[in-house]
């Protein structure tokens, strides 16, 4: 039996208040084409808890999980161990059933998670102030862009090529609901193109990635002076947090705003998510920052506490003058990074990401010896691209059938673009075996 509490008058009543004709009209900014017209098919219309359990379970069964089979696959979303103490931790009652921190008083922990979770993100990135974390990198891209268009009074963002496409597509469709103009410039698999030349006196931003979609490692300090000449922010955007441990970090480049994604810390692939946005500023900028920031304080007795120095939502006090509508934050996520992050340590921070480049420099050269393929990139640091002498897509379907999941085809980010392109990452889950099954098999298909 369906638990439908309202009747057909109540519906009726609620869309005369707003003066909707129909549930229907709820929907109409939603284009048809991304509407289902009916069920999912493979569901069952209706059944009882065990039978939707069995179906539900023969369903996940058709997955192939990361961890069963030689994995290659990155592009913004990394496979890394994740210490048990993490999962542990994280499930404690206090911290798996906590939520937003309303009353300081009886939120300490949470309040201090997040601090210390700030405290590293800053320091990861080289800014100066961290917020208490976004819902993912690409929305935490998209914010960044609004808030250089606060900022700067400004309203024309410049995206680079090598900006992950899903990142440019959640801002493109903020700026097309927003208001405000994009000029993203199309993939640019061995760099090359011309940023500086399309910054003028109407742009807010722009917006790089480093590394970037295709794996390749800049030095962006140039063009962070360029557009601080010219009024602009930068807008450095980071997928692989773990590459902060070795590189550069993007506040000693010049960046004005740093937005990230923190999967690669703590979070697990998870078939998509749930994952943790980073995004940090330089302190002059922090009113216009979106999210909340936590701070440390005293109390009346001169105790150290922990409170909300700033949290500027529209669920709290600014309303409809709120930097941002985010109404919560991925704390568990966020906690998640945290605790791995602590457990690494500085030293282990840059001992794996030192493992990961060399795990990335040993299959770099063990594909480059492959007939049929070419490695694009000079400097990288855990993932890079190939050219292959086939279709990628079809190469990877192939090797997918040979139990070898092994990249991700450039075309399937870029709506058909550079077919002959594949991204290959590894990390340190990837053992010596696993790179020897992908060599093999890529060598027997490009035959």
């Amino acid at each position: 039996m369906r638990y439908l509490p309202l009747t057909d008058a109540d519906r009726r009543a609620m869309l005369d208040a707003i003066g909707a004709r129909s549930v229907e009209d709820l929907f109409r900014d939603v284009p048809a084409e991304a509407r289902r017209g009916g069920p999912i098919d493979g569901l069952p219309g209706h059944a009882g808890e065990l039978e939707v359990e069995r179906t539900l379970a023969a369903m996940a069964g058709k997955n192939v999980p990361a961890g069963s089979v030689p994995f290659f696959l990155g592009a913004g979303a990394y496979r890394h161990h994740v210490p048990a103490s993490v999962d542990y931790l994280i499930q404690r009652g206090e911290f798996l059933t906590a939520y937003t921190p309303y009353q300081p008083e009886i939120s300490q922990g949470t309040l201090q998670v997040l601090f210390e979770f700030q405290t590293q993100v800053a320091l990861l990135t080289g800014m100066e102030v961290a917020n208490a974390s976004m819902y993912d990198g690409a929305t935490a891209c998209a914010e960044a862009v609004m808030m250089a268009n606060r900022l700067t009074r400004r309203k024309k963002a410049v995206l680079s090529g090598g900006l992950h496409p899903h990142y440019r597509d959640t801002t493109t469709t903020d700026a097309r609901f927003i208001g405000f103009d994009t000029v993203a410039l199309p993939p640019a698999p061995q760099g090359g193109e011309d940023l500086a030349a399309l910054v003028d006196e109407n742009t807010s931003c722009v917006v790089v990635q480093n590394p970037d979609v295709f794996g390749h490692v800049r030095d962006h300090a140039d063009l962070a002076a360029l557009c601080q000449a010219k009024g602009a922010l930068l807008i450095v955007v980071v997928t692989e947090a773990l590459s902060l441990g070795l590189l550069t970090p993007p506040g000693e480049m010049g960046a004005d705003i740093v937005a990230a994604e923190g999967q690669s810390l703590g979070n697990p692939l998870g078939f998509g998510g749930p994952y943790v946005g980073l995004f940090a500023v330089k302190e002059k900028y922090v009113r216009q920052m979106p999210g909340r920031l936590c701070g440390q304080t005293v109390d009346a007795d001169g105790k150290r506490g922990f409170v909300l120095t700033l949290s500027t939502r529209e669920q709290h006090i600014r309303r409809e003058k709120a930097t941002s509508n985010i109404c919560t934050n991925s704390g568990l996520c966020a906690l998640a990074f945290s605790i791995h992050l602590s457990l690494l340590g500085e030293e282990g921070l840059t001992r794996l990401a030192r493992l990961n480049h060399a795990k990335a420099v040993r299959l770099a050269d063990r594909l480059a010896g492959v007939a049929g393929v070419e490695v694009l990139n000079d400097a990288f640091f855990n993932e890079f691209t190939v050219r292959l002498a086939q279709p990628a897509a079809a190469v990877v379907d192939r090797l997918a059938e040979r139990g070898v999941l092994a990249g991700v085809p450039v075309s399937r980010l870029f709506a058909g673009a550079h077919p002959d392109l594949l991204l290959v990452a590894a990390t340190e889950t990837t053992t010596e075996s696993d790179m020897d099954a992908l060599a093999k098999a890529l060598a027997e298909v490009l035959r």
